[in-house]
Formats: structure tokens, sequence, C-alpha cells
């Protein structure tokens, strides 16, 4: 037996339903840290040891990261093929 439950809420509803802690003010204060330096960057080479200083593990991080979002993309769009095959 499949069952497919939909809930339409907000991000705020859904952090609540999931008990996940709400860090719209965390992440406020870090965005706008991190403008705050983009801002009092004087040229490319500053922009980029900026970007080494607040991504984990560097470039490598990053390239780490980008890695989980294109499978994930892959992943789910195989899924919505295989769905318009059926």
């Amino acid at each position: 037996m499949k069952m497919h439950i939909e809930i339409d809420c907000s991000p705020e509803e859904a952090r609540a339903l999931l008990g996940l802690p709400d860090v719209t003010k965390a992440n406020e204060a870090y965005v706008e840290k991190v403008t705050n330096l983009m801002n009092g960057a004087g040229g490319i080479e500053q922009l980029q040891e900026l970007g080494k200083q607040i991504a984990p593990m560097g470039q490598m991080g990053l390239q780490l990261f980008q890695q989980l979002i294109e499978t994930g993309a892959k992943a789910a769009m195989s899924g919505l093929n295989s769905k318009d095959k059926k």
C-alpha cells in the first residue's frame, strides 16, 4: 500500500512541526556580517581571501557541496522522469 501525504505550510510552520529551532536571527546576523566584510573588500584578491575564510573547508568544501546539490538534482529529475513514464 502506498500513501501520499501533502502538507501545505510556511517554513516557520514546518520548523515548528519538525521541532527544529528558529535560526532566523542568527542567519540575519551572519548575512549582515558577510555583507559588511564584502563591502569592505578593496579588490578581487581580498574577496578570494574572504571566501577562503568563510567557506567551510575552503574550495574543497564548496566543491563537495556543489556535488551534493548536483547529485540531489539528478536524483530528483530521474524520479520525475520515471513517474512520467508510468
